[in-house]
């Protein structure tokens, strides 16, 4: 099939969601190395989102030296915002969705397939309910989601795409790394590669009006400050554990950067001083290079994240995830790639109360820990595969479609 493509083929992938958040990065080069391995053919431009800063784009250009990438909008007459966008746009074959929490882009896959005509599709997204959003994924040429109950929600809301499958999160193929960072980081914190345990905090709603310019929220708030200690509680309750049943010490980290402050608040102030002594708390915030390099060298993760879990998995390191009802679903892919036994509900105390053992086992026996990750991993090597099996041959149909039509 390969053969008979005369030309790379060019695939436009709408991604780039925010930089406050190291997950919401991590999509991105997930990505971009899926296609890599994958499809290493195609060309890939990425269609950033506006607050791409020249921080992150440096740090995927170290992994990605040819990557393109490309800002802007297409109005709502139809024209496009930049020559560079409008290049890429005309240049292309299909447009890619990357993976998010909803499909964050609907407005701008819209208006990409009223303009052009091109095919798109969609990967590892969560699926939210809205009728706009419906449509569109129904006209794509395939919906990927990442977990189950999204799936089921899509189909029982009517989404009618040829293909819809479970499709891992893209952040499960994130490899960008800077080890002499993170060894620096660990070396002047006194951490040991291997025996030390990561944890990440987190509120209920991120309190993004404390970090940047958006409005504060009262509800939010107070839901938050209702919640905060019942959510950290077990947190707690496990570093204690770890640090005084097993020698491991204990890194208090961020996935976004509002969680800096909360883990100092909710969970290095309030542990008592022998245990705050073997515990390290990050004052800033990181790059997802870094971090993926500090987590490879822990025993595991724990915490009310779900993207440095995915992190973790994704090179091997086990990681237990906490969730709530105000989150999206997305939580429950730990138990659609195999997972189940580390996926905890914080709503449901009877769960709650099976945090603090799970740690300790995970702590206790790390190469049992390790080779379940592993095992996850295997699973989700073989669906990405699939994924970007149909993705090729959607490609490349576009790709054959447009020869003729030049021939023509």
């Amino acid at each position: 099939m390969h053969s008979r493509v005369r030309r790379a083929p060019i695939i436009l992938l709408r991604s780039s969601w925010q930089v406050v958040n190291i997950g919401d990065i991590a999509h991105t080069p997930g990505a971009l190395a899926l296609i890599e391995r994958r499809f290493p053919e195609a060309e890939v431009i990425l269609w950033a989102s506006d607050d791409l800063t020249d921080e992150v784009a440096a740090m995927e250009h170290r992994r990605f030296p040819r990557l393109r990438i490309v800002k802007g909008r297409i109005g709502e007459d139809g024209r496009v915002e930049g020559p560079e966008l409008e290049e890429a746009i005309a240049s292309c074959d299909f447009l890619l969705h990357g993976s998010g929490p909803w499909l964050v882009a609907s407005d701008d896959v819209a208006a990409f397939r009223k303009r052009t005509g091109k095919p798109y599709g969609v990967f590892g997204i969560s699926y939210d309910d809205d009728p706009a959003v419906t449509e569109l994924l129904s006209e794509a040429e395939f919906v990927y989601f990442r977990d189950t109950v999204s799936l089921e929600r899509a189909k029982a809301a009517g989404v009618a795409c040829p293909i819809m499958e479970f499709g891992p999160d893209a952040a499960f193929s994130c490899d960008v790394r800077d080890d002499e960072r993170a060894e620096r980081f660990l070396e002047a914190n006194g951490l040991v590669p291997g025996a030390f345990l990561c944890c990440i905090p987190k509120l209920r709603y991120t309190p993004y009006w404390t970090i940047r310019n958006s409005p504060f929220d009262a509800t939010k708030h107070a839901r938050n400050e209702a919640m905060k200690e019942h959510d950290h509680a077990q947190l707690r309750e496990a570093i204690l554990a770890v640090v005084r049943e097993t020698g491991l010490k204990v890194l208090i980290c961020p996935e976004d950067r509002t969680q800096v402050a909360v883990g100092k608040e909710m969970l290095y102030d309030k542990l008592p001083d022998d245990v705050r002594s073997k515990v390290v708390w990050r004052p800033n915030f990181w790059s997802t290079d870094e971090a993926i390099s500090v987590y490879v060298r822990s025993a595991g993760l724990f915490g009310n994240e779900m993207h440095s879990p995915i992190l973790c998995v994704a090179h091997g390191v086990p990681a237990i995830v906490c969730r709530w009802a105000e989150q999206t679903v997305k939580g429950w892919m730990w138990r659609d790639i195999g997972l189940r036994d580390w996926l905890f509900d914080l709503d449901n105390e009877d769960e709650a109360r099976r945090i603090v053992p799970a740690v300790l086992e995970m702590a206790r026996h790390p190469e049992r820990a390790k080779a379940r990750a592993a095992e996850a991993l295997v699973y989700v090597r073989e669906r990405q595969r699939a994924m970007m099996e149909t993705l090729e041959e959607a490609v490349l149909a576009s790709v054959s479609r447009a020869g003729k039509g030049e021939a023509e």
